[in-house]
C-alpha cells in the first residue's frame, strides 16, 4: 500500500507544482526572515526595554519553541495529511507575529516569540515534507537547493530591513510585516494544495511529544545555567539536568511502546540516521545560532551601524546561495551527498578559526570575506541531512524523520545561543569598571557606543574582541566535531525514483 501511494505524485501538473513550490518558498521566507530581521534590530529593542542580559533569549525563545514542536508537526502531517497541518502552523505564526508587534515589555516580547516558534516549527517541517510528496529524491535535491534563494533574500534583506525599519518605522514593524505575507500564503495553499488523506488510523503519541519537548527545553536551560542561576553547578542547574535526563529516559521508554511514536526508534537502527542528526546539530549551532552574534560582533568591534552591519550579511547569504545551488545540482546529478558535508564543515571550521584571531581594526572587507567563506560552508551541506534521512526512512516515516532532523538543527542552534551568550557574559563581567566612563559595558548599545570618546570606544571594542575570540574558537571546535561525523558517513548514492528507494530503505 505504501509503495503505491508513494509512487503517485501529489500534483501531476508541473506548472501547478511550481506555483505550489512558490507558495512553500514564500512561507519559508516568512519564517526565516523573522529570524534574520531581528538580529540588527535587537540593539534598538534593548534601547526601549532594557535588559541586555536577555539579548540571546529573543532569538533562543523562538528557536526553543520551534524545536520542541517540530516532531509533533512531522507526525501530525504523516497521520492527518500535510495541507491543514501546515496551514494551522502558518496561522499560529501569523498571530504570533502580530502579538510580537504589540509587545509592551521584554518579557511579553519573549513570550510572543515563543508563540511565533510554535507556528514556525510547523512551517519548516511541513515545507520539507510536502516537497518529499511533490518531487522524487534526485529532483527533490535540486528543488530544495532553490530554497537557498529564499535564504539569500531573507538573509540579505533581513538584517538591512531590520535595522532600517526599526529606525524609520519602529522595531514593531519588523514583526507586523509578517501578517500580510501570512494571509497571502494561507490563501494560496488553501486553493492550490491538494489534500491527501493518509491510509492509516491516526494515533498521536502525546506522551512522547511532551517528554521530547521537556527534554529539549531542559538541555537549553541547562546550557544557559550560568546566566540564569549564576553557575552551571548551581543546585537549580543540576536539578534541570537531572530532570532532563529523566525525561529523556522516559521518552525512550514511551517511544518503544507507542503504536505511532513521534520519532520511531527504528530509524536509529540505521547508523546513517544518527550521524546525520549529529551533523544537523552541529550545523544548526554554527549557522543559525551565530546570526545574532555576528550582528553584535560587527556593531561592537567595528563600529558599524545596524544598517551597515546588515549590508555585510549579504556576503554571508551570498555564500550560502553559491554553496547551496552548487551542491544541489551536483547531488541531483551524482546522487552523493557525503563529500558536501565534509567540505561544508571544513570551510566553516577554517573561517571561525581565522575570525578568532582578527584584532580590532581589521579591515571590514576581510571580516566580510570570512563570513562569505562560512556562508559557502553552510550552503554546501544545507540540504544534506534532510535528503539523507528522507532517503533512509520508509514512506510512512518521512514526516517524522524530517521533523527529527530539523528539530536537531534548531535544538543545536538554541543550545549554541546559550553557550555563546555564556561566553560573552563571562568575559565581559571580568571587565568591570576598568574602562573610564563606562559603568556597565553590558548595558551599552551600538548607539550609545557611537557617542563615546574615541579612546573609550576603542577600549570597549577591545573588550568585545577579547570576548568573541573564545566564542569563535568554540564554533570552530563544533565544526570539527561535525566533520568527524561527516567522515564516518557511508558513501550512499540516492536512487533516481521513489520506487527504487523503497527496497533500499527496507534493507537498511
Amino acid at each position: 500500500m505504501n509503495m503505491q501511494v508513494a509512487a503517485v505524485p501529489l500534483v501531476a501538473d508541473p506548472r501547478r507544482r511550481l506555483i505550489l513550490f512558490f507558495f512553500l518558498m514564500t512561507a519559508m521566507f516568512m519564517a526565516t526572515l523573522d529570524n534574520q530581521i531581528v538580529s540588527t534590530a535587537l540593539p534598538t529593542i534593548v534601547g526601549e526595554f532594557g535588559h541586555l542580559e536577555r539579548f540571546g533569549w529573543i532569538g533562543s525563545a523562538y528557536l526553543l519553541s520551534l524545536s520542541a514542536v517540530m516532531p509533533v508537526y512531522g507526525k501530525l502531517g504523516d497521520l492527518f495529511g500535510r495541507k491543514y497541518v501546515m496551514m494551522t502552523a502558518i496561522a499560529i505564526f501569523t498571530v504570533g507575529s502580530a502579538v510580537c508587534g504589540l509587545a509592551v515589555s521584554m518579557n511579553t516580547l519573549i513570550a510572543a516569540r515563543v508563540l511565533q516558534g510554535l507556528g514556525g516549527g510547523g512551517i519548516l517541517v511541513s515545507i520539507f515534507a510536502v516537497n518529499a510528496d511533490l518531487f522524487e529524491p534526485r529532483e527533490r535535491a535540486r528543488y530544495q537547493s532553490y530554497s537557498s534563494l529564499v535564504l539569500m533574500a531573507s538573509g540579505a534583506i533581513g538584517p538591512v530591513l531590520g535595522g532600517t525599519m526599526s529606525d524609520l518605522f519602529g522595531w514593531r514593524s519588523i514583526f507586523l510585516v509578517n501578517v500580510p505575507i501570512g494571509f497571502i500564503v494561507l490563501a494560496g495553499l488553501f486553493t492550490m494544495l491538494p489534500y491527501r488523506k493518509p491510509h492509516r488510523r491516526p494515533k498521536i503519541d502525546y506522551a512522547g511529544a511532551i517528554l521530547l519537548a521537556l527534554t529539549t527545553t531542559s538541555i537549553v536551560l541547562a546550557a544557559d545555567g550560568s546566566e540564569l542561576f549564576g553557575s552551571l553547578l548551581s543546585p537549580q542547574c543540576l536539578g534541570i539536568i537531572a530532570f532532563g535526563a529523566a525525561c529523556a529516559a522516559a521518552w525512550v521508554f514511551v517511544e518503544r511502546r507507542a503504536p505511532e511514536p513521534i520519532v520511531p526508534l527504528a530509524l536509529f537502527r540505521n547508523p546513517t540516521f544518527g550521524l546525520l542528526l549529529g551533523i544537523s546539530v552541529m550545523s544548526g549551532a554554527v549557522a543559525i545560532g551565530m546570526v545574532n552574534y555576528f550582528a553584535l560582533f560587527l556593531q561592537t568591534t567595528t563600529g558599524l551601524s545596524p544598517s551597515m552591519a546588515g549590508l555585510l550579511f549579504i556576503l554571508l547569504t551570498g555564500g550560502i546561495v553559491c554553496g547551496s545551488l552548487t551542491a544541489g545540482r551536483a547531488i541531483s546529478m551524482t546522487g552523493r551527498y557525503k563529500p558536501f558535508a565534509i567540505a561544508s564543515l571544513t570551510c566553516s571550521a577554517i573561517a571561525f578559526a581565522v575570525l578568532s584571531q582578527v584584532p580590532v581594526g581589521t579591515p571590514v572587507i576581510l571580516i566580510g570575506l570570512l563570513m562569505m567563506m562560512h556562508g559557502i560552508g553552510i550552503g554546501l551541506a544545507q540540504q544534506v541531512p534532510v535528503i539523507g534521512v528522507q532517503n533512509a526512512a520508509s514512506a510512512g516515516d518521512v514526516g517524522a524523520a524530517t521533523g527529527a532532523v530539523t528539530l536537531s538543527r534548531m535544538a543545536g542552534a538554541s543550545i549554541a545561543i546559550s553557550i555563546y551568550g555564556a561566553i560573552i557574559a563571562s568575559k565581559l563581567s571580568n571587565v568591570g569598571v576598568s574602562i573610564a566612563g563606562v559603568a556597565n559595558i553590558e548595558e551599552l548599545t551600538p548607539k550609545m557606543m557611537a557617542a563615546l570618546p574615541d579612546a573609550t570606544r576603542e577600549a570597549v571594542a577591545g573588550a568585545y574582541e577579547a570576548a568573541f575570540s573564545p566564542l569563535f574558537l568554540t564554533a570552530s571546535a563544533i565544526c570539527l566535531f561535525g566533520l568527524v561525523m561527516a567522515l564516518a558517513l557511508k558513501p550512499v548514492q540516492l536512487p533516481r525514483t521513489q520506487e527504487a528507494k523503497r527496497p533500499d530503505s527496507a534493507a537498511a
